[in-house]
Order: structure tokens, then C-alpha cells, then sequence
């Protein structure tokens, strides 16, 4: 690629950079860029210091356009899983960290990722990769990584370069369960779209919690207290001692998002005879809620569905959200109508031969993706004459091109 004449700096902190010019930059009001949840990352040591994670913000001098990177050196908290790569660079005596990282902190959540207050061209997109590819020439970075990108992103960035396998990025797909709103009126009005027995299937788990006197309350703005906050962070926590590992973030940062975005957050609490019992933090935009945190005193039968999926659509419904992105994983999102969607990220190692290698990966790892989206597709609870075709097209058009 031929260098680009726009120059860009580079910033080591979100606050070096004005917040009112980094919002005017993310007009979709995408949250896990917003310029406070960075903030509250950095200054509650979630990145920086010690963490792994080291802010590279990369903005172009005209202050028209932002790259939000971070220098990593390990893999944690990215949900697109490079280990098997950094295990092979080390059995041949390389260095795999540090990379750079082009990517939202510890969020699997597609979004912009060049941030610009106006549509990104063609031209746009070149300034972006020659910066990327310059930076990681001159800092020996062992490659960059793109993740969570739109398919619209993927298809710009990778026409700027040859089809040669070495200097193109490898594009890797994986599969996430979405939930689309069609004007649904209310939740019964969406289970309407529902075969019979799904329907009835959904209707009992929810009766369950209601006659064992569990209660749901939905908080946003305001309305979000500092003892709930409390309460939703031990369960959070709980969440990741099941697992025998500890959460990412801390209660500290949580905390000043409650201070700083919390018109942008959605608290769901359940309650037991007035008791708390569970809690699910929730984030949204103009058009998307995000599902993201979650964790229980005690597990109910149909509790984590509840709090985490059907409390969610009705937001959405109620406030009239186009899409629920409720996260990674989960099979048991597709009898809840989540249908399957194809995610995106790419990658580009200086090495020729592992970048070679990788292409070659992704492209079989691409079929499997692909068919597994199409058996999830036939599983889904929709009456056939009852599902609006749109959905299925536009995830068709979201398959990469090979």
C-alpha cells in the first residue's frame, strides 16, 4: 500500500483527547467506545498499568477521524481466540506479543470501528490501514487484529489491498445469536410469530419465576442506585467464580459508569419476596441493546433466561430498538427466537508464512462457521408463514466472500 499523506497522532490516553470532540466522532452513540466507558477503563486500572492492555488511540491530525487501538500483550478479553497462533509463534522461537489490537475492550459486540462523524469512504478506510500497517512496521508489532467489524467495514478495508495472501488480511467469521424487532407490539405480539408448542414453551418458563414470587424490575438513568449496582457487581462476580476465575472489571469502574453513562445502561434486578436474587447489566444505543453482564444469588429454573433474554426483548420492544446483541455463545438463544448472525474480524501478521497459514485456516474454519449457522437457522421457533423473510437476507448478505 502507498503511503498515505494524512497524518496521524497518537495518544496514549482517552483523556488526552477532548471528550466533546470523541463524541462528535461516534454519533451512533456506540457504548463500548463512548469516551466515558473508556475513560472508566483507564482510570479504574481495567487497562493500562499492569493490565495487558495499553491504550493506542490513533487520531488523525485533521481531528476528523479516530483508530481506537490497544498494544496487547496476552489475548484475554478479546472473544476471538488467538491462542492456538501465539502458541505456534513461540514453538518457533518468535515473539507473538505485543500486537495491535483494533477492538473494543473486553466486548464482543460489532460496532464502528473507525471513528468518524460522517460515513467512512474508500479514502477514508486506506488512511486508516497505511497508519495501521505503518505503526506496526516500526513498533516490530508481530501483526494487527480488526475485531467485531461490519461486513460493510471488512468488504472496504479488504478491497484496499491485492488478493496475494500475504499482504491481504485474513478475514475470520464466527457465528452470534441476534434478536431482530419487526414492530412487534408487545411480548405476546412476538410470540404470536411463534409455532404452538414454542410458544406455550416460552409462556410456561416465564410463569414459573412469576408463581414462585420472583419479580423483575428494569432500571435506567437515575433510577439505577448505588446499592443495586452493588448487588448486580457480586453477582457478576459469582458469575466468574463458578468458573474459578475473577471478572475484568471492578466495581469501581461499574460505578463511575453509573455516574457518567447511566442513560445509556439498563439494569434488570429479580427479586425474591423482596430479596435480591439476580442482576443483568445491559447497554444501549440508538438502535442496538447490548446484553452483557449477569449473575445469580441462586439458580432458578428459566431465571437466567428471563432476567438475560426476555427482559431484554421488551426493552427493545417498549423502546423501540431495532436489534438485541445479547453476547457470545448459547444455543438455547435460538428457541427464544435469537437467530444466527455471522460476525467478523481481521487479521494481518507480518510474518509471510504464518500469515499464510492463517488464511489457509480461516478459510476451512469459514465452512464449518457457515454450515453451523445453517443448522442453528433451521431451529429456530418461528411459524413459517409468520417469518418475515428480511432478517434471513440480510444475514445472507452478511457471508463473506471467499
Amino acid at each position: 500500500m502507498a503511503n498515505t499523506s494524512v497524518q496521524f497522532d497518537l495518544k496514549h490516553s482517552v483523556h488526552d483527547i477532548a471528550p466533546e470532540h470523541w463524541q462528535r466522532l461516534n454519533p451512533s452513540g456506540y457504548p463500548f467506545l463512548d469516551h466515558r466507558f473508556l475513560a472508566a477503563l483507564e482510570d479504574n486500572e481495567c487497562i493500562g498499568g499492569d493490565s495487558g492492555w495499553h491504550p493506542y488511540y490513533l487520531i488523525r491530525r485533521d481531528q476528523q477521524a479516530i483508530l481506537p487501538c490497544f498494544v496487547k500483550e496476552h489475548s484475554y478479553g478479546e472473544y476471538v481466540f488467538d491462542w492456538s497462533w501465539a502458541e505456534a509463534y513461540q514453538r518457533h522461537g518468535l515473539e507473538y506479543y505485543p500486537k495491535l489490537l483494533w477492538a473494543a475492550p473486553f466486548t464482543p459486540a460489532t460496532g464502528p470501528r473507525l471513528l468518524m462523524a460522517v460515513t467512512p469512504e474508500a479514502n477514508d478506510w486506506h488512511n486508516a490501514l497505511d497508519v495501521l500497517m505503518q505503526r506496526t512496521s516500526e513498533h516490530n508489532f508481530s501483526g494487527w487484529h480488526g475485531n467485531f467489524l461490519s461486513t460493510p467495514e471488512c468488504e472496504l478495508l479488504q478491497s484496499q489491498f491485492g488478493q496475494h495472501a500475504h499482504t491481504t488480511p485474513a478475514r475470520r467469521v464466527g457465528c452470534q445469536f441476534h434478536w431482530f424487532n419487526r414492530q412487534y407490539r408487545d411480548f405476546d405480539h412476538y410470540l404470536e410469530h411463534f409455532t404452538s408448542r414454542k410458544r406455550k414453551s416460552v409462556r410456561k418458563e416465564r410463569s414459573k419465576l412469576a408463581n414462585a414470587h420472583i419479580t423483575l424490575e428494569r432500571f435506567t438513568g437515575d433510577d439505577i442506585t448505588h446499592d443495586d449496582l452493588t448487588f448486580f457487581y457480586q453477582c457478576y462476580q459469582l458469575t466468574y467464580m463458578k468458573r474459578r476465575s475473577s471478572g475484568y472489571l471492578n466495581l469501581a469502574f461499574f460505578q463511575q459508569l453509573r455516574q457518567t453513562m447511566s442513560e445509556q445502561m439498563l439494569l434488570v434486578v429479580a427479586r425474591h419476596n423482596d430479596e435480591p436474587l439476580a442482576a443483568a447489566l445491559y447497554f444501549f444505543d440508538q438502535t442496538t441493546l447490548y446484553g452483557r453482564y449477569w449473575g445469580c444469588m441462586e439458580e432458578l429454573d428459566g431465571l437466567h433466561f428471563e432476567a438475560c433474554y426476555y427482559q431484554g426483548i421488551e426493552f427493545c420492544i417498549e423502546h423501540g430498538l431495532q436489534r438485541f446483541d445479547p453476547g457470545t455463545q448459547g444455543e438455547h438463544k435460538i428457541s427464544r427466537g435469537f437467530e444466527p448472525v455471522i460476525t467478523h474480524s481481521l487479521h494481518w501478521l507480518a510474518q509471510p508464512e504464518f500469515q499464510h497459514a492463517v488464511h489457509d485456516f480461516v478459510q476451512r474454519e469459514q465452512q464449518q462457521v457457515l454450515q453451523y449457522q445453517q443448522q442453528a437457522a433451521e431451529r429456530l421457533p418461528f411459524r413459517e408463514q409468520a417469518f418475515d423473510q428480511t432478517t434471513v437476507e440480510q444475514n445472507a448478505e452478511e457471508t463473506p466472500k471467499t
